[in-house]
């Protein structure tokens, strides 16, 4: 009884040691695996291909006050008038039709990798990326900004760093399985409609906002108001007859946002290249899910 009298802060004392030396060393681990600089010399298990660390962010609220930089406040804003809004209204049997033949015309949408050089109007890209920018955003910040690059030379360096990283995400990053899921579509990292595509629209998310004063200004889920413009911007291209293939090419973000002289705080989610189909163009032979399969109706 004296014995383990005296055992028992003993074996406290190295109970906690324990438990001590594993919260260290498991906070290292989260650590090492959120830090970009330290994934270069990582094993290929270690790689989550479907996290770019350029966007490993906070991509709902990223705005942190209490930190570095300047933020605004909301009272800082003017008011904002509210005005009538009286949008058409259909009779149903033109609500149906319509809702019919939207869905005709995007069902025809396809992911297309063969790009004919064919010009395209400027003016049809500029009112697309205007469609685009209909979207809706958190508290109203357009965190978007769309790059157009229609630039031979500039397309030709997009091209250049986007197949150097995608061997590498081929190769190594992204694992045998979703090469494998990926063989049936027959792509690679040779992306060469980013070469003859007449326009590419590199689609950028503004984590933060800057004002004209050169506060910040919190852009609330960023990420999700810039995916919906991008189908929106889908949409749009399909509406005037051109095409695109969504690339969303892993770990180039921070090269072609310095060979574009974008901010530090833009980070590059979608990179579209548009144009018509090449008159040889073939796509996959896909089928999209039935109603009942991507609807619940309660």
């Amino acid at each position: 009884m004296a014995l383990l009298s005296v055992l028992t802060p003993v074996l406290a004392v190295v109970l906690c040691l324990v438990i001590g030396f594993m919260l260290v060393s498991s906070r290292e681990t989260e650590t090492t695996s959120t830090d970009p600089g330290k994934t270069e010399g990582a094993k290929k298990a270690d790689f989550r291909p479907w996290v770019d660390q350029d966007l490993q962010d906070d991509t709902e609220i990223t705005a942190k006050e209490d930190e570095d930089g300047d933020w605004a406040d909301s009272h800082e804003e003017e008011d904002l008038l509210h005005v009538p809004y009286s949008p058409p209204r259909y009779p149903e049997e033109t609500m149906l039709q319509r809702s019919k033949d939207l869905y005709t015309l995007m069902n025809q949408r396809r992911s297309v990798r063969f790009i004919s050089p064919e010009p395209v109007p400027r003016e049809v890209i500029d009112n697309v990326i205007c469609t685009a920018g209909t979207a809706p955003s958190g508290a109203h910040t357009e965190p978007w900004t769309f790059v157009v690059v229609s630039d031979p030379d500039t397309k030709h360096r997009i091209r250049q760093i986007v197949e150097e990283e995608e061997e590498v995400n081929y190769r190594q990053r992204m694992g045998d399985k979703w090469v494998n899921d990926l063989a049936k579509l027959k792509t690679n990292w040779i992306k060469d409609y980013l070469d003859v595509a007449p326009y590419l629209v590199l689609v950028f998310k503004q984590s933060y906002g800057i004002l004209p004063n050169g506060k910040k200004r919190t852009h609330y889920y960023n990420e999700i108001s810039v995916s919906i413009s991008c189908g929106i911007l889908l949409a749009a291209l399909q509406n005037v007859g051109l095409n695109t293939v969504t690339s969303t090419p892993l770990n180039c973000g921070p090269q072609l946002r310095i060979l574009l002289k974008r901010p530090a705080n833009e980070k590059l989610l979608m990179l579209l290249p548009v144009g018509y189909p090449a008159s040889d163009a073939t796509v996959p032979d896909l089928k999209r899910k039935p109603l009942d399969d991507i609807m619940v109706h309660i």
